[in-house]
């Protein structure tokens, strides 16, 4: 009974979250994806990896990339290595909007939690959201912290730490280590 209850209350949760109708004149896809693309890593800034975190057709997700475009609040960014693969950045105007975020209130009720249950939160919910993946067959998201491809190299020589993801053998800065990745692998719980 207690395992219906937790997926109740974090399905209703999320309904209340997105529920809100226009806020700010965006819909709840356009909020999710100003959102995405707010905290993806430079490697997961793309319309399918989007769609994939969105669980949604790469043609919604197009659509609402396109929307937020068109609105100024996306930029598109060709790659320069293969200039058929694109990457998303936030405008300024996006960044301004998401002061007025109208998911802050699940974040401050998530504040007002003492650390120690923060903490064992993240990592059922990290758990959880790992077996729905999994029996979905839809990748797990993350950041590189727990994932298994971060590697880091002590530089003794200037005391700094190299930070390289595995997957893609690239170097990361420390301020990237919290981006949401779409080729995350769970290698050990959030600290």
């Amino acid at each position: 009974m207690k395992s219906r209850a937790i997926a109740e209350l974090v399905f209703h949760m999320g309904r209340i979250a997105t529920g809100e109708g226009l806020v700010e004149g965006l819909t709840a896809a356009q909020w999710a994806a100003l959102r995405y693309f707010s905290q993806a890593n430079r490697f997961s800034r793309t319309p399918s990896a989007f769609a994939a975190f969105h669980g949604t057709t790469r043609g919604t997700a197009s659509q609402t990339i396109k929307s937020l475009e068109n609105q100024a609040y996306l930029t598109r960014i060709r790659s320069e290595d293969d200039r058929r693969s694109v990457k998303f950045v936030l405008t300024e105007k996006a960044k301004d909007i998401l002061a007025n975020d109208p998911l802050e209130f699940l974040v401050r009720a998530a504040d007002s939690l003492p650390p120690s249950v923060k903490d064992h939160f993240v990592n059922a919910l990290q758990r959880m959201l790992g077996q729905v993946s999994q029996e979905r067959g839809k990748p797990l998201f993350g950041t590189c912290t727990p994932c298994q491809y971060l590697e880091s190299e002590d530089c003794s020589c200037e005391k700094k730490v190299t930070h390289v993801c595995g997957f893609t053998s690239e170097t990361l800065l420390d301020e990237e280590l919290d981006g949401v990745c779409i080729n995350f692998i769970q290698g050990k719980e959030n600290r």
